[in-house]
């Protein structure tokens, strides 16, 4: 973890995807959830495929390890990234959206436990407690009011699950770049992302055409408004490639929910809604845990 390029590079990427986000949503209200899924990655790969051709032009002479690990890594992520977005949004169905969006956030301590007996990621033992105190008060922080929770057993299982596919997802997608190329990580990164957008683009474009062929043909249709979200997705991802190339995954998940208490007391001063003392306490604990996480 000595080079710390992977904090500005996490930090970036959590902006880049919250401008994805809000710019998806106009998408969902007409080609629902899968649809605006499918845009992320179908628009985003022609930005993804330019940042390969610029890296490549700065690095000429890089040469890559197009070998199994590469390849298995890559897919294991990829097919974890469409798992752990549709258990999220099948616990959202079941369980509420809020109590589905608190359980995901077991993506945090499982990508740190997947990092170390998968993949041999060591960090440290405050790190390790900085992970606890994040997911802790990211839940706290998260976890609905009583008459917002549904008593859905399966739909906190599927809350989970989507957790711990997110986690596989983080790992998987670290350990590709470094396979691809450990002496280049952040070519291998970009290279990655393309790669990685190609196998979901594929993947989920025939899903839809064999299952919702209306939903494929309105996601092509609104191809300009969609352009948009698919650059700011691209950022995004390069961005947390990047990082998960240079880090252990643990670090830059938690690095990556500061945005959580951030956006809590952006409401609260722009459009006055009023913040309860569990959520103070919790922002507190986050903020904290994340310094342990990712300095130590």
């Amino acid at each position: 973890m000595a080079n710390l390029l992977w904090i500005p590079a996490t930090i970036a990427a959590s902006v880049f995807q919250v401008g994805r986000n809000a710019l998806q949503r106009g998408v969902m209200s007409s080609s629902g959830p899968w649809g605006a899924t499918l845009v992320r990655f179908l628009f985003g790969l022609p930005f993804s495929l330019l940042f390969v051709a610029v890296a490549h032009s700065v690095m000429p002479g890089v040469d890559l390890h197009w070998g199994g690990a590469f390849w298995l890594s890559a897919m294991v992520g990829a097919a974890s990234q469409v798992l752990a977005t549709a258990a999220l949004l099948a616990a959202m169905d079941r369980a509420g959206f809020a109590v589905g969006t608190a359980l995901q956030q077991s993506s945090l301590p499982l990508a740190a436990l997947l990092g170390l007996i998968v993949y041999h990621d060591r960090i440290s033992g405050i790190a390790w407690a900085g992970v606890a105190i994040t997911t802790a008060g990211l839940v706290a922080l998260s976890w609905p009011a009583p008459d917002q929770r549904r008593g859905s057993l399966i739909g906190a299982a599927l809350g989970l699950a989507s957790g711990l596919f997110f986690g596989f997802s983080l790992n998987a997608f670290r350990h590709a770049a470094l396979a691809l190329d450990p002496v280049h990580p952040i070519f291998a990164a970009l290279v990655c992302v393309a790669v990685v957008q190609a196998m979901q683009t594929v993947a989920l474009g025939l899903y839809l055409a064999w299952r919702d062929p209306a939903v494929l043909a309105e996601v092509l249709r609104r191809w300009r408004p969609s352009l948009g979200a698919g650059l700011c997705g691209a950022c995004a991802s390069a961005g947390w490639f990047v990082a998960l190339a240079l880090s252990p995954a643990a670090p830059v998940r938690a690095l990556g929910i500061i945005e959580a208490p951030i956006a809590a007391m952006a409401g609260h001063r722009l459009f006055r809604e009023t913040l309860k003392l569990r959520q103070i306490l919790a922002g507190i604990a986050i903020v904290g845990g994340v310094l342990l996480t990712t300095l130590f």
